[in-house]
């Protein structure tokens, strides 16, 4: 695939083009991409403050006890919202399932470590960690190593 992008200042308004022989998988998500609203920032709950974070600065979510949190390098701050809709809302920003209760943001990932039961462990750069089921494995390789979408 190619991509050719022009700049110049008498364009009114952003469009996109895209040339193709047929259509495929790859252009309808493409499409939905291109079309899908981008959050800004999630509202999430610390004693009495409502806090705004912006997704960039999460480096995981998890599920413990019936209820969401968001963990930044600095502090944990709980989410209302469910765990499968913090995955589709911060899908766009990096995130990447990581077991059946976290979700973890892959630009945040320091290091990865085998562990000597074969499971994986990630790392974070503020020095928590957590580990990837077997079944998210090859899902989380392909978005890291190989930058493709974990829906194919």
């Amino acid at each position: 695939m190619k991509i050719q992008i022009d700049i110049n200042e008498n364009y009114e308004e952003t469009s996109v083009t895209i040339n193709a022989n047929a259509w495929t998988d790859e252009l309808d998500r493409i499409v939905q991409k291109l079309k899908e609203p981008h959050m800004q920032k999630v509202l999430g709950i610390r004693g009495e403050q409502s806090i705004l974070l912006s997704p960039e600065d999460i480096e995981f979510v998890y599920a413990e006890n019936r209820k969401v949190f968001a963990e930044t390098d600095q502090s944990t701050v709980e989410l209302k919202l469910k765990l499968y809709e913090v995955e589709s809302l911060l899908g766009d920003f990096n995130f990447t399932r990581l077991s059946k209760s976290v979700i973890g943001n892959i630009t945040h990932i320091q290091r990865f470590e085998l562990s000597f039961n074969g499971n994986l462990c990630v790392h974070f750069t503020s020095g928590k960690k957590e580990y990837v089921s077997r079944k998210y494995v090859p899902i989380l390789k392909k978005k890291v190593i190989l930058g493709g979408d974990s829906n194919d």
